[in-house]
């Protein structure tokens, strides 16, 4: 349910209606946006008289959500949420280009791939610390290790760092990680969600292989349920029945998204094609669409990249992508 308010209501009023619905057992979501103050209420709503709620003199309107995520949901925070990361943002006006390897593997690598996407025009930089592998025998990353060497392209670039978890417990060793990843994988690891909305840091919330748009959605609504807001949702792909792509990438999930939730959604596309050569097409059809910024993996050496080498950029190539989805945004704004 969501209240809409007079314009002129003072805080104190305001204060008043937020205590009333408190003694209701039920939680309120503050949202004061440019033209708009709007409760959002949470929990069993049928405790709340909608007569007398729609009545109280400040209210201009009632309404109830049919949608099960509450928190997420653009009706109860109609501006769009901006993230801010370590002196950047995602969402807004901002554009976010996240480059680097899909695994971190040394840090004469990580840190040479940091100075030079950088350069080309990053403003985060990715880098797998704890890989997920479909195989036991695959590389699945320097784990601890890696995470410190990110740390160290962070002193040597001050890019703030994106990496993935996949435990909770492994939480004590991501303290000064700028952005938690939730991985495909994970998206509907609940408990993982529940620890992470405990925590006050950004998390990239991946879609998961085989999801739809509403239960990436309420996967969203466990951190935020958790009082962690700051969540930016990655499009990467999802499995169909295509096999000359690795995944095949819902463009049209931004535009869903943009009007169902206030939340910043960025896009994956190496991920999504698994294919180097597709990833600039990709790149620009997201930036067209209106995503709020590209993950792309990127390495000095793709061929012989311990993770994921097909689909990852030269630092090159990397530049001519993030070129052409500029020149992409120049029109947008003409």
């Amino acid at each position: 349910m969501i209240a809409v308010l007079k314009n002129g209501a003072t805080d104190k009023q305001i204060e008043g209606i937020i205590e009333w619905i408190h003694t209701l057992g039920l939680e309120v979501h503050l949202s004061k946006g440019h033209y708009q103050t709007i409760l959002g209420i949470i929990g069993d709503t049928q405790k709340v008289d909608e007569d007398l709620l729609s009545g109280l003199e400040i209210v201009e309107s009632v309404k109830r959500i049919s949608e099960p995520f509450k928190s997420a949901n653009r009706k109860f925070h109609p501006d769009d949420s901006v993230i801010k990361v370590s002196g950047t943002e995602v969402g807004g006006d901002a554009f976010t280009f996240i480059a680097g390897p899909c695994s971190v593997e040394s840090e004469e690598q990580i840190i040479g791939i940091a100075k030079e996407v950088k350069a080309l025009g990053a403003t985060m930089l990715r880098g797998g610390a704890f890989k997920p592998r479909t195989s036991p025998y695959d590389f699945q990353g320097l784990k601890a290790e890696g995470i410190e060497l990110l740390l160290e392209a962070k002193k040597e670039t001050g890019l703030p760092i994106v990496t993935e978890i996949m435990n909770a417990n492994h939480l004590p060793m991501f303290e000064e990680v700028d952005v938690i990843q939730v991985g495909a994988r994970n998206m509907q690891n609940f408990e993982l969600l529940k620890e992470l909305g405990r925590t006050r840091k950004p998390i990239l919330l991946k879609r998961g292989l085989a999801n739809t748009i509403k239960e990436w959605l309420m996967s969203a609504e466990y951190i935020m349920a958790g009082g962690n807001e700051n969540i930016i949702l990655c499009e990467r792909g999802i499995r169909t029945f295509e096999t000359y792509t690795r995944n095949t990438l819902d463009i049209s999930a931004v535009s869903v998204l943009k009007e169902l939730t206030h939340l910043p959604v960025i896009i994956d596309p190496s991920h999504a094609t698994g294919a180097a050569k597709y990833v600039k097409p990709m790149a620009l059809a997201a930036a067209a669409a209106g995503a709020a910024g590209l993950m792309i993996e990127v390495h000095n050496d793709p061929v012989h990249a311990l993770c994921d080498g097909p689909q990852s950029l030269t630092p090159a190539q990397f530049g001519e992508v993030a070129e052409g989805v500029n020149k992409i945004l120049t029109a947008l704004k003409a």
